[in-house]
C-alpha cells in the first residue's frame, strides 16, 4: 500500500487574486487573477490529483472513497479538511462562515472553522474579530454601516498564526499570502464588499441576513506552544475540536513517530527530503503530501519548514 501521496492542486481565479503563486512557487497558474490554490482537497472538481505511486493520476476524492484503509478507515464520508494557499492582490470581502449546525440547516454541509498561517514576506494586515463584545451592538453597527467602529484590523507578518472559529467576522487584506487550513466546506457569507463590482459591472452579492445569524463574538485566542529537540524547532499552533496544526523547522535531521492514521503536510519553506523505511523523497517549498496509515515513523532532513495538520476522531475537548 502507498505510504506517501504527493498532490497537485487546483486553482481558482478571483477578482482579488494575483500572480504570486507563479512568482513564488512556480505554479502554472491560469491568469494573473489567481486567488486560491486548493492544494489538499477531495471536493469534487476541485479535488487534488495524486502525482506518484500506484494511484498516480487519480483524484484524492476517488482514492479517499475507494481506499479508506490508507486513512485508517475513518468514519468521515469525505476528507474533513481542506488546505489552500490564498494570494490577496487586493482586499477580500468582510465575511463570516457558519458553524456546523447552521451549515447543516441551510446548506447541507459542514461548517467552516479555519486557521491562517501567514506566508507573506512584506507586512500586511487582516480583519480579525470585532471591536465590540455584544452581538446586538454588532448588528446595530452593521445596519448603520459603521464599519470602522465595528471591525478590528491587526497586522499579519510571516510566521504569524490566527485561529478563525466559525462565526468570526474576518477578512484577508491586500498583500496577504496565507496557508489556510479549514474544515472542508466552501460556504462564505459576505457581510460587506466595499461596494465592489464584478467583471460584469454588477455589485457583488452580499448575504447580510445569513451573516447576522452566523456571527458569534469569538475571541479565538490560541496559546501557541514552542518545543525544541536536536535538529528541530517546532510550535503547536492549535489543538481544537476540528483539527490540530503544528509547525516544524528542520535544521539537519529529525526523526518522527506518527501517531495519527494520516496527516496532511505543507512545505512552506526550504528544501530537503523525507525518509520512509529507507526510501528518500525530495521535498521543497510549495509541495503538499499526505502520510498514510502505512507510515509509522519517518525522518526529515534538510533546511526546511513544514506545517502538519490532521483531525482526531472521537476526541473529547473541554
Amino acid at each position: 500500500m502507498e505510504k506517501i501521496l504527493f498532490l497537485e492542486g487546483k486553482f481558482r481565479e478571483k477578482i482579488w487574486g494575483g500572480k504570486r503563486l507563479r512568482e513564488i512557487y512556480s505554479y502554472d497558474i491560469p491568469s494573473d487573477k489567481t486567488g486560491e490554490y486548493w492544494a489538499i482537497s477531495d471536493m469534487g472538481d476541485m479535488s487534488s490529483i495524486i502525482t506518484n505511486g500506484e494511484y498516480k493520476g487519480k483524484s484524492l476524492e476517488e482514492v479517499y472513497q475507494k481506499h479508506k484503509e490508507l486513512f485508517g478507515n475513518p468514519k468521515d464520508a469525505t476528507l474533513p479538511l481542506l488546505v489552500k494557499i490564498i494570494d490577496a492582490n487586493t482586499d477580500l470581502s468582510i465575511q463570516v462562515h457558519p458553524d456546523d449546525a447552521m451549515a447543516r440547516e441551510l446548506e447541507d454541509s459542514r461548517g467552516k472553522t479555519e486557521c491562517w498561517y501567514i506566508l507573506n514576506e512584506e507586512p500586511a494586515s487582516i480583519i480579525y474579530c470585532l471591536k465590540v463584545d455584544d452581538k446586538n451592538e454588532a448588528i446595530k453597527l452593521i445596519d448603520e454601516r459603521k464599519w470602522d467602529e465595528l471591525l478590528r484590523e491587526v497586522p499579519a507578518k510571516k510566521g504569524d498564526f490566527f485561529f478563525v472559529e466559525a462565526g468570526t467576522v474576518h477578512a484577508i487584506k491586500k498583500g496577504s499570502l496565507i496557508l489556510e487550513i479549514q474544515q472542508a466546506s466552501d460556504i462564505t457569507y459576505r457581510l460587506y464588499d466595499y461596494d465592489r463590482r464584478d467583471d460584469d459591472g454588477k455589485l457583488r452579492d452580499l448575504h447580510i441576513e445569513e451573516s447576522k445569524k452566523a456571527i458569534k463574538i469569538n475571541k479565538n485566542k490560541e496559546k501557541i506552544k514552542e518545543f525544541e529537540r536536536e535538529g528541530l524547532k517546532g510550535r503547536v499552533l492549535t489543538q481544537n475540536k476540528y483539527f490540530e496544526v503544528y509547525e516544524y523547522k528542520i535544521n539537519g535531521r529529525s526523526e518522527f513517530i506518527k501517531e495519527n492514521p494520516y496527516s496532511l503536510w505543507s512545505v512552506v519553506g526550504g528544501r530537503g527530503e523525507i525518509l520512509i523505511d529507507g526510501k528518500s523523497y525530495e521535498i521543497k517549498k510549495g509541495d503538499f503530501f499526505i502520510l498514510t496509515d502505512e507510515v509509522k515513523k519517518f525522518e526529515l532532513r534538510g533546511e526546511i519548514s513544514l506545517v502538519e495538520s490532521f483531525t482526531v476522531e472521537d476526541k473529547t475537548f473541554a
